[in-house]
């Protein structure tokens, strides 16, 4: 797992580098110009290889800086060079001043407002989107904002590819959200490490393809600031194997509640979901008059008849059982019955048991979640989607949803860990950019955007199968985050294998073909 730094949090590693003396400021200036060129070339071969023109706008901070050194390398290939500068470079930092002045001993750096990309002729190849970067903390206004409207129309109608040095112009490094007016890109390069922004929001809107530059500082070294967040990516080799000698009951148990007749379906998607993840034992509690048409339509599954949370507290007896998934197809009908059997499978006989809470589960609770968070523990993992989040959190929720002015913007990231401090256990807040955070402070992303796109979970059914894929994790021994982290990545791999067409019965099965890769 690798780590999405906040804006804070890379300067802080930078500025601890220039202390110790391992880097000054104008080198690592100048490595991040270079990585810039280097990955442009990257990405566009055939731009190495004749002259083109390259429109590049520089900032009034250090991203501006490296704009300069863009410029300046760019030139040397033979490019044709335009700059032009937000602001007066008398009030430039010390090192962007220095490569500001190197660029004019050959050539040319204009005032913004003389920029016009839409009218230039010829018109450029490349814009280089220096402007704002990581630093960004306050809406765009004036003459950065009119081109930053200008420029989308050359990006859309003619091809001109836009670069943005860090992340786009407009969009907050720390939430992926715009502060007003933002400049899409084609390429994005940042330095060292991804950031928050990269893969948060609409991310993949703004960025289409970020590239990471190593400008050489230590990959060891921490952020003195704590909160650090990690970056899914797939689960350790054999991680997700069992042992040679395993019986079933070594894997664990999952129970899996369902609705009543004709609500059954998201219960056995779920349920099928921990079967094939590997719990070594799955059973779906039903209710009395769903049992003829559970029992019609399964196979490897189990199953028991629950008709209320009494009946619920007699099978959790049996302390074999040691997951249970409550919530898809539960239904609302029941009313105190839905919230009874959530506490009871919250405070089970003996021990605390691994809970995964998902959809009625959560929405029973909308107009009292501190009941809910009462009963509560640290095995318990809450999977909401946006409108069952803002059901259980609205305050929090309406934060989220309050259009920033100014950076840092409040981000999803800031709203699941607040959530998970007040629930007192893991949530998995779900969407494109899912994050999963725990009541210690811990928080991962997973981010289905970029090459890990799969638009094809959009379908009805597919977050029940993603409650038990948790579910079967938890039975097998997980623990609670490793399990939410484990079966998201699981769950969006399921749907690039598969592929256009995915429906949520496909996610369970197109499993054991992920699971036979090498390195997994």
């Amino acid at each position: 797992m690798s780590k999405l730094l906040s804006a804070a949090q890379m300067r802080a590693i930078e500025q601890a580098a220039i202390r110790a003396g391992d880097v000054t400021g104008l080198e690592l200036m100048e490595r991040a110009g270079q990585g810039v060129v280097d990955a442009i070339f990257a990405q566009w071969p055939d731009l190495g290889k004749t002259s083109y023109r390259a429109v590049v706008l520089c900032g009034p901070g250090n991203n501006g800086g490296d704009g300069f050194v863009v410029a300046r390398l760019l030139k040397t290939w033979g490019w044709t060079v335009d700059v032009y500068l937000l602001g007066a470079a008398d009030r430039l930092p010390p090192d962007a001043r220095v490569n500001h002045d190197r660029w004019v001993r050959d050539g040319r750096c204009e005032p913004l407002s003389k920029c016009h990309i839409a009218s230039l002729t010829p018109r450029p190849d490349l814009v280089i989107d220096a402007l704002f970067g990581t630093g960004l903390s306050r809406g765009i206004e004036g003459d950065a904002a009119r081109l930053i409207g200008d420029l989308k129309v050359p990006r859309r109608d003619f091809g001109v590819k836009v670069v943005a040095v860090d992340i786009p112009s407009g969009i907050c490094a720390d939430s992926g959200r715009p502060l007003g007016s933002f400049a899409p890109a084609d390429l994005t390069v940042t330095f060292h490490s991804e950031k928050l922004g990269h893969h948060l929001a609409a991310a993949g809107g703004h960025c289409a393809c970020v590239v990471v530059s190593d400008i050489g500082l230590s990959q060891d070294g921490q952020s003195p600031e704590p909160g650090l967040v990690r970056k899914v990516r797939a689960p350790e080799a054999g991680l997700l194997g069992k042992a040679g000698m395993a019986h079933k009951y070594d894997c664990g148990h999952a129970l899996v509640l369902s609705g009543g007749f004709a609500r059954t379906g998201a219960a056995r998607l779920a349920a099928r979901g921990a079967l094939r993840v590997g719990a070594g034992l799955v059973t779906l509690g039903v209710p009395p008059n769903a049992q003829m048409e559970v029992a019609s339509q399964i196979t490897a599954l189990m199953l028991v008849r629950i008709a209320d949370d009494e009946a619920l507290a007699k099978v959790l007896q049996d302390d074999r059982i040691n997951a249970l998934c409550l919530g898809p197809g539960l239904g609302l009908e029941k009313g105190e019955g839905t919230r009874a059997l959530v506490e009871r499978a919250v405070r089970p006989p003996g021990a605390p048991r691994g809970v995964v809470l998902d959809a009625d589960a959560l929405t029973a609770f909308a107009g009292d979640p501190g009941q809910l968070f009462d009963m509560l523990h640290g095995h318990c993992i809450l999977t909401p989607h946006g409108g069952e989040f803002a059901r259980l959190f609205p305050d929090i929720a309406k934060r989220l949803c309050q259009e920033p002015k100014s950076g840092p913007a409040y981000s999803r990231v800031d709203a699941t860990r607040a959530a998970a401090r007040r629930a007192g256990c893991v949530i998995l807040l779900k969407g494109p950019d899912t994050v999963i955070a725990g009541p210690d402070g811990q928080c991962a992303v997973h981010s289905a955007q970029y090459e890990r796109s799969a638009p094809w979970l959009a379908t009805a059914g597919s977050g029940d199968v993603l409650a038990g894929l948790i579910t079967g994790l938890l039975a097998r021994g997980f623990a609670p985050i490793q399990a939410a982290e484990t079966a998201a990545w699981l769950h969006v791999q399921c749907a690039l294998s598969y592929g256009p067409g995915l429906i949520a019965e496909d996610i369970a099965e197109e499993l054991p073909r992920v699971l036979r890769a090498p390195d997994l």
